[in-house]
């Protein structure tokens, strides 16, 4: 098993000199992600918080190949410079020995919303590349408006708090679930708490046959107004309460649960974390809170119910 230690003494891909915001997740995120790769990289990164704050001209962050792309368009642009490169390979054009692999990154808005036809279209064709989704669950970079992956309950510039609206009142869209039904060789999902579950499915991903897809939760201190250093421990608590299960499906349907809370939290410990979703404190909204919990219950059964290949991990 790799050791922190192993991991620090990898070469590292994105450097300092960014403009992240402190207590971000998409930086220690990202450290793991690349490190997990043995191979020579390009990465297609959509128009959000990364691409904003790792490229201000003429400096960059990024020690490999690197192409912003449109919002939305990552895996569109992604699969295009794949389907040259195996084209060139065949006709003996390219002359690096070892293998190529590629990267698409995108925060929730563009995976889940403006981006998911693309990416749809992408992974049914077979590309061989690794969808990363930067999930914190809101459009972060223009204000902190609802994305689909926003969760109930939760207060947003465009889904207030009120009398008449007690916050955005859909639940997340499951991304992970959507892209598992497309059977798609590998998706999975962590978060960056647990960084050695993290590294060994990105480990996994870029060596798949095939499209892979990884959902990792990445909380934003910024619009949760939460402390930044509570960043991590807040990814620890969304897997303790199952609001964000850690598990991995291969093929569609072989499904693995890689970490199993020896005490399921209730979600009100999620809630309570976030003035997001302070409002949920006020007797008139406990339906929500309950709501909440119930369907958080409910795919953690099915979760349970699903698991194909059970490690008996828990923790």
């Amino acid at each position: 098993m790799m050791t922190l230690k192993e991991l620090a003494e990898k070469e590292d891909l994105l450097t300092a000199g960014h403009g992240l915001c402190a207590g971000c997740a998409i930086f220690p995120i990202l450290k793991v992600v690349l490190r997990a790769s043995q191979y020579p990289m390009v990465v297609s990164n959509d128009t959000g918080c990364l691409q904003m704050t790792t490229s201000h001209f003429p400096r960059t962050s990024w020690k490999l190949n690197w192409i912003h792309s449109a919002y939305g368009n990552s895996a569109a642009i992604v699969s295009g410079i794949e389907a040259m490169y195996r084209s060139l390979k065949k006709q003996g054009k390219f002359p690096l020995e070892k293998e190529l692999k590629f990267l698409a990154i995108a925060g929730d808005g563009a995976a889940n919303d403006a981006g998911l036809g693309p990416l749809s279209g992408a992974v049914e064709r077979g590309h061989h590349f690794v969808y990363l989704c930067l999930d914190n669950q809101m459009y972060a970079s223009t204000g902190g408006q609802r994305s689909s992956a926003t969760p109930m309950g939760a207060a947003a510039p465009d889904t207030p708090a009120s009398d008449a609206l007690p916050g955005k009142m859909q639940a997340r869209k499951n991304i992970a679930r959507i892209m598992t039904a497309h059977k798609i060789p590998y998706v999975a999902q962590s978060a960056p708490w647990i960084w050695q579950d993290l590294y060994k499915k990105a480990e996994r991903a870029f060596e798949t046959p095939g499209p892979a897809y990884l959902n990792i939760l990445s909380p934003c201190p910024f619009e949760w107004k939460t402390p930044t250093r509570k960043t991590i421990e807040l990814t620890r608590l969304a897997a303790d309460t199952c609001i964000w299960p850690v598990y991995e499906v291969k093929n569609g349907t072989k499904l693995t649960i890689n970490y199993k809370p020896r005490q399921k939290l209730p979600v009100t410990r999620w809630l309570q974390s976030q003035p997001r979703f302070k409002h949920l404190e006020q007797s008139e909204n406990k339906w929500i809170v309950d709501k909440i919990q119930e369907e958080v219950d409910k795919d953690w059964d099915y979760l349970l119910s699903a698991e194909t290949e059970p490690k008996h991990r828990d923790n």
